[in-house]
């Protein structure tokens, strides 16, 4: 017990050692050419035009964050699929809990999805709302007298 033990000492020093012993040798052996074009924001080897920070459309975080939540339901959800024929050999109670769990987990992702779909965050040009509404009146000293 004691030697499995070390063993997984030593392996997380060299783990953690390693990376920064090697950073450390690499610093003293580079060679050091400060330059001003160094210090410049690397743009595809372009020279940087105009401002190098400014807002993204917050639209692409919705969308990456939507296709993030089906890959993970696709990851999650495949190797069970793939395993079910084997758990319906195995006996009907497992082949049913099994359903039970991936019918839940995706009714949730689909309620999810409804969500978002009909709060139309999934249309990438939104339309303003029309609001109606009846043009206000200036009152007069007529309109008051009457």
């Amino acid at each position: 017990m004691g030697y499995q033990f070390a063993a997984v000492l030593a392996f997380a020093a060299v783990a953690v050692l390693l990376p920064f012993g090697l950073l450390a040798g690499f610093r003293a052996v580079r060679p050091v050419f400060p330059s001003e074009d160094k210090s410049l924001i690397y743009e595809c080897g372009e020279k940087p035009i105009g401002r190098a920070w400014f807002n993204f459309n917050p639209r692409f975080y919705l969308v990456a964050l939507v296709f993030v939540i089906f890959e993970v339901d696709l990851a999650l959800t495949f190797p069970v699929a793939v395993v079910y024929r084997d758990w319906v050999a195995g006996g009907p109670t497992l082949a049913w809990i099994a359903f039970t769990e991936l019918f839940l987990f995706i009714a949730i992702l689909m309620v999810g999805l409804v969500w978002v779909w009909a709060h139309g965050d999934l249309e990438w040009v939104k339309k303003l709302a029309v609001v109606d509404e009846e043009p206000a009146v200036a009152e007069t000293p007529a309109s008051k007298a009457a």
